[in-house]
């Protein structure tokens, strides 16, 4: 049972679960989302929490001696290139180093936190790609030995037996990455993206907390934020005004809406208590009537909630 939907005939719907994502960087502190967690999770809300950690991937990359690199694709989105080597760091800074802090500061705070990997129980999977399209000076060109993928499935009986059971998740990349051949890699894959699959798979509320208050029509000014988007025209709006780091965001927010979440909450994570303000409206809310069609349709979100997302 996903989405909100009850069992108990005429009694009200339960809320739906929610996905926060907490940024990588280190503009955007968590300590405000680890005690709005034990808030919702005190209260009865089941929540995953899915983190990034760019800022520490790249540290541990200068510790080592490797110089982390960035890569335009075809499409302007600029990412990690993430080579055998790169891969190896990555491993160690997310699902070794943060993912096990992250995990005990939730737990220190009353949270039953578990983390958990991308690649444990198949949790996030999808093909590897082991070539990228790139923009290079101009020209365009295919760079190989690359360990990154799409997430093209979620194991959503995992985390919703473990919500049923009392556990809050708390989910970094990397990602299991299908080679082909019935062997899995683990390769990076965009946090934010991640958390969307997520909050498709179980049909969630998804917050993307940043270190901005939201998508602002005007980069540089805060007065310009969009406060909500609910048509296309109003998703169009949204979508021309984000900008470098904030276009994954909106990709992933449609994403997300796209495989079966409620509706997504571009916030900031540095105010006074930003989860349970951003469920409040504070921020940029897209809402799934912005899909257009039949987005609203609850059964959207009913079939979305098992394998994939």
């Amino acid at each position: 049972m996903t989405g909100g939907q009850s069992d108990a005939g005429d009694a009200p719907a339960a809320e739906p679960p929610v996905v926060v994502k907490v940024g990588g960087a280190k503009a955007v502190d968590p300590a405000g989302a680890v005690g709005d967690v034990a808030h919702l999770a005190a209260n009865g809300r089941e929540v995953v929490v899915v983190h990034g950690g760019s800022t520490v991937v790249d540290e541990t990359l200068e510790r080592l001696g490797i110089e982390p690199e960035y890569v335009e694709s075809a499409s302007g989105v600029t990412g990690r290139f993430t080579d055998a080597e790169t891969m190896e760091a990555f491993s160690m800074a997310m699902a070794g180093k943060l993912n096990t802090e992250l995990t005990a500061e939730f737990r220190s705070a009353g949270v039953d936190a578990v983390g958990l990997s991308g690649v444990d129980g198949g949790l996030l999977s999808g093909p590897r790609k082991s070539a990228v399209r790139v923009v290079e000076d101009g020209k365009r060109k295919i760079r190989r030995g690359d360990h990154s993928g799409t997430i093209e499935s979620v194991n959503a009986d995992l985390l919703t037996g473990l919500l049923a059971d009392g556990y809050t998740p708390v989910v970094s990349p990397p990602m299991a990455g299908d080679e082909g051949d019935g062997e899995v890699t683990p390769v990076n894959a965009d946090a934010d993206r991640a958390a969307a699959a997520v909050a498709g798979a179980l049909g969630a509320d998804l917050v993307l907390l940043t270190d901005v208050s939201g998508v602002y029509a005007d980069p540089d000014d805060p007065e310009t934020r969009i406060d909500a988007a609910a048509t296309p025209d109003g998703l169009a709006a949204v979508e021309d005004a984000a900008e470098g780091f904030m276009g994954k965001k909106v990709m992933a927010a449609t994403e997300a809406l796209d495989g079966g979440a409620g509706r997504v909450v571009i916030a900031d994570a540095n105010v006074r208590d930003p989860v349970v303000a951003a469920l409040g409206g504070e921020g940029t809310v897209i809402e799934r009537s912005a899909l257009g069609g039949d987005a609203d349709d609850s059964e959207a979100a009913e079939t979305k909630a098992g394998e994939t997302a």
